[in-house]
């Protein structure tokens, strides 16, 4: 079992960054795949970026360039920068890990950008 506790989501305007943080309830070295998603209103839930065994990166084309997945062991966190939010970044964004045992999800924090 894995609880994931996001934060830093917020408002910002066009242009503007923010960094989303994820942290684990226990060491992440096990856990083979960690990552986000998003979901806007009225859509499906999409993914945004993961990062999994062996720091390998994978990401939405429509992110691709602003936004990094990054992991930091020792803080058992997975982090997302985003840079030159644009208003269709708007959504719930969640945090996903994946092990043996399955998919562990965050409970969800608001990303907001106003144009």
């Amino acid at each position: 079992q894995v609880q994931l506790v996001e934060s830093g989501g917020g408002l910002v305007q066009a242009g503007g960054s923010l960094r989303l943080s994820c942290r684990a309830s226990r060491g992440i070295y096990t856990i083979h795949a960690m990552g986000w998603y998003r979901q806007a209103p009225g859509k499906e839930r999409e993914l945004v970026g993961r990062i999994t065994t062996g720091d390998i990166t994978t990401y939405a084309d429509s992110v691709k360039g602003r936004f990094t997945v990054s992991r930091t062991y020792d803080k058992n966190t997975v982090s997302l920068q985003m840079n030159s939010l644009k208003p269709e970044d708007t959504a719930v964004y969640y945090c996903v890990a994946s092990d043996y045992a399955g998919d562990y999800w965050g409970q969800g924090t608001q990303v907001t950008v106003s144009s």
